[in-house]
């Protein structure tokens, strides 16, 4: 068999399994998704390596993530999984911080959080 045709024939499967994988099993180790159920819209958000405070850019940009709304984060540091993740919200410039999440373990984060008790939580997928 020529190399040209063996080429052809791993191009055309790549391709064709490319289709019918779901999205997410093509992202990076450590992409997520986060949900926004906080009941407050989010105006920045930033990703640390658990415990480390270094919280470098904002990742949401000029965007908003309204409560209710979702984003995929594209995230390949997965040298650091347990990654801590800080909010600040829309209305009032509040910080509030969710700490260890294991990004390479999972692949949805939805937050929680309750600002008379000052409460977060998150469910994870």
């Amino acid at each position: 068999m020529s190399t040209n045709i063996v080429k052809f024939a791993v191009a055309s499967a790549v391709s064709i399994c490319a289709q019918w994988l779901p999205a997410q099993s093509l992202a990076g180790d450590a992409d997520f998704t986060l949900v926004n159920r906080t009941g407050y819209a989010i105006a920045e958000v930033y990703v640390s390596p658990a415990n480390k405070n270094s919280w470098g850019r904002d990742r949401l940009g000029r965007n908003i993530l309204d409560n209710g709304r979702a984003k995929l984060f594209t995230f390949s540091d997965s040298a650091n999984c347990m990654q801590d993740i800080m909010v600040v919200f829309d209305d009032d410039g509040s910080k509030v911080v969710w700490e260890d999440f294991d990004l390479c373990a999972l692949n949805k984060i939805t937050l929680r959080y309750n600002r008379k008790t000052d409460v977060v939580s998150a469910d994870v997928e």
